[in-house]
């Protein structure tokens, strides 16, 4: 008999239902940006990707592959160390696996983060861009194909595909602390290729404040499935055709190391707060 695609869903959770007895209400997606946030993770239980029945398993440098469980700002909280990207290969129904999983498991926030390069005047390296919307480039919609009621309804709004309540609280937070943040539109690209400089200038000229390969299709399903998402970008480039930087893979990370801290105590306090 042919295993669908809810079939696989189920056995993914099933598998982690197993593996732990206390399924939390919200899941953080760690990457670019994020990863130092796992030292502050307490009662940790791991699980590798590649035991997680019919999960993807992560290809790309500084992405570890890692479903964790455990406590972080007083919270029970599920975290992935390392998503899956179109530009390895995967098709958005397997880039967007792990969101329909945390949907099954009763997730209801889903905080996502990214490296992007910003193309908005205004950003420095290193800086914090809560994003507020997005622009979705990629070819394929992960929500493309037969549409599974018990999922979501088959034309989802995306009015508020980042909750408004979530980046006022950040906000707030950012304020109270002096994290420096600023906020902007997020272009969703298929990569793997960094941007031209006139790609650059095209994107901040339809709306975008920075750019990146990942986020999207997560947040469709994410919205597709009823959670309340909160995203943020670390801005490791900065592009156009007036700035002649290179970028590599390796710097994109370095600025991400340098931002980390700020972006690990924003959503710490906003996991306390909720």
């Amino acid at each position: 008999m042919e295993t669908t695609y809810l079939d696989k869903i189920k056995a993914a959770s099933e598998f982690l239902k197993s593996k732990t007895d206390n399924i939390p209400s919200i899941a953080i997606i760690l990457g670019t940006g994020l990863g130092e946030l796992i030292e502050y993770i307490d009662n940790k239980e791991t699980i590798d990707y590649k035991d997680i029945p019919y999960f993807p398993v992560s290809t790309v440098e500084g992405h570890s592959g890692k479903l964790i469980f455990g406590y972080l700002g007083g919270k029970r909280i599920m975290a992935m160390q390392g998503r899956f990207h179109y530009y390895e290969g995967y098709d958005m129904k397997e880039v967007t696996f792990p969101v329909r999983v945390m949907q099954h498991l009763g997730i209801k926030k889903l905080f996502v983060s990214n490296a992007a390069g910003g193309m908005n005047k205004e950003f420095k390296v290193g800086d914090i861009m809560i994003i507020t919307d997005h622009i979705n480039l990629f070819p394929e919609n992960p929500l493309r194909g037969k549409n599974y009621e018990e999922l979501g309804t088959r034309f989802p709004s995306m009015t508020e595909a980042y909750s408004t309540r979530l980046i006022s609280l950040a906000d707030k937070i950012a304020d109270e602390k002096a994290i420096r943040v600023m906020h902007g539109v997020y272009v969703g690209t298929p990569g793997p290729t960094f941007e031209t400089p006139a790609e650059y200038e095209y994107f901040r000229i339809i709306g975008g404040d920075a750019v990146g390969m990942s986020t999207v299709p997560e947040v469709i399903v994410a919205n597709h499935a009823g959670m309340d998402v909160f995203g943020v970008s670390v801005i490791t480039d900065l592009g156009g055709k007036d700035i002649k930087e290179v970028p590599t893979h390796e710097e994109v990370q370095k600025a991400a190391l340098k931002a980390q801290p700020n972006m690990t105590a924003l959503i710490k306090f906003m996991l306390e707060a909720e």
